[in-house]
């Protein structure tokens, strides 16, 4: 029988999962990567294929045999938010593929930022292809605000503010809703990007064939646009979408347990997705409306993930075996901002 024992975490993203493999003395000894893992998005077949994926190309990579099973297997998913879905998730791995891991658990994409960047509670923002906002008290409590969607939310999302781009445009064309700002910086990037020449030619894009990751995608663009060009409505795009992140932590507010707040730095809160690389042009309508609308928090500070959540996902994996995986936390995450209100 080995020495030791493995434990498996994969992040599942809307657009792309990363899985780790960790010995039990907390040595990293694989890494291994796969397209979307959002079950809504590709359905739960797939979506269980690619796990299983991830999980023997770790293992081939460590040098364990691929027909046994390792220890745990965490699984912090997009789109896995609601108990029954998890619980799907769970039994189709033990059923389907039952050589990937002796147990398997499943949360959020959320929960494993969390858990990557501390061992106690916190907030995570995310802001990536889509959005989703949760707390994690201290006593085990979980609040979310958001995370329901490219139709029902999303809101500050990569795919929110290419969405809300190319909707000014259609507006401010139709004399619907005249944008105040100069729109051909816009127009001209919806264009290339697309690479249609008039609006009609967008509509497959979205209703026939409809790809969330694509269209999120062109957020790049348009952070370059206020970066580099400093289009303005670029830049409001990018101030809004400061402005409606920060509202999630305002809903979440008065469920914070007050030891969350009463660190050094504040409030923690663990950002994750592509979205904070472009910090600098969502900064003012982010702390504007933590000024002017949080009564509890008086002083906050952001944490940028250093490492993959896949390893707050092996984690809580082996937490429900009953194991503690050595983890420094401190390795995990830098701090992007921290201010006082």
């Amino acid at each position: 029988m080995s020495e030791h024992e493995y434990y498996g975490g994969v992040e599942g993203g809307a657009t792309k999962s990363k899985m780790v493999l960790i010995r039990s003395d907390g040595k990293i000894v694989a890494w291994s990567e796969g397209p979307c893992t959002n079950q809504w998005l590709i359905g739960q077949e797939e979506c269980l294929k690619r796990v299983n994926d991830m999980t023997q190309e770790a293992k081939k990579s460590a040098g364990l045999d691929s027909d046994k099973p390792i220890r745990s297997l965490g699984l912090c998913m997009s789109g896995a938010d609601q108990k029954e879905a998890q619980q799907q998730l769970i039994d189709g791995m033990k059923s389907k593929y039952p050589n990937a891991s002796q147990d398997v658990s499943v949360s959020s994409d959320t929960t494993g930022a969390i858990a990557t960047a501390t061992a106690l509670g916190g907030i995570v923002l995310i802001s990536g292809t889509g959005s989703n906002c949760q707390l994690n008290n201290e006593d085990g409590s979980m609040y979310r605000c958001g995370g329901w969607g490219h139709l029902l939310g999303d809101e500050g999302s990569a795919y929110w503010i290419a969405q809300r781009a190319i909707k000014t445009i259609f507006d401010h064309e139709d004399n619907l809703c005249v944008c105040p700002f100069d729109c051909t910086f816009v127009w001209n990037t919806i264009k290339t990007y697309f690479k249609i020449q008039d609006r009609n030619q967008i509509l497959g894009s979205f209703y026939t064939n409809f790809d969330k990751s694509f269209i999120a995608g062109m957020c790049k663009e348009l952070a370059r646009g206020a970066s580099e060009e400093k289009d303005k409505l670029c830049l409001q795009l990018f101030c809004d979408a400061g402005d409606i992140l920060a509202r999630h932590i305002v809903g979440l507010e008065p469920k914070i347990d007050q030891s969350l707040l009463d660190g050094e730095n504040g409030l923690n809160i663990v950002c994750v997705g592509s979205v904070w690389k472009s910090w600098d042009l969502l900064q003012q309508g982010f702390t504007n409306v933590l000024k002017t609308n949080c009564d509890r928090i008086q002083k906050f500070c952001l944490l940028d993930l250093t490492q993959s959540a896949a390893l707050g996902a092996a984690c809580l994996g082996a937490k429900d075996v009953q194991f503690t995986l050595p983890m420094d936390y401190s390795a995990n995450a830098t701090i992007l901002h921290k201010a006082v209100l």
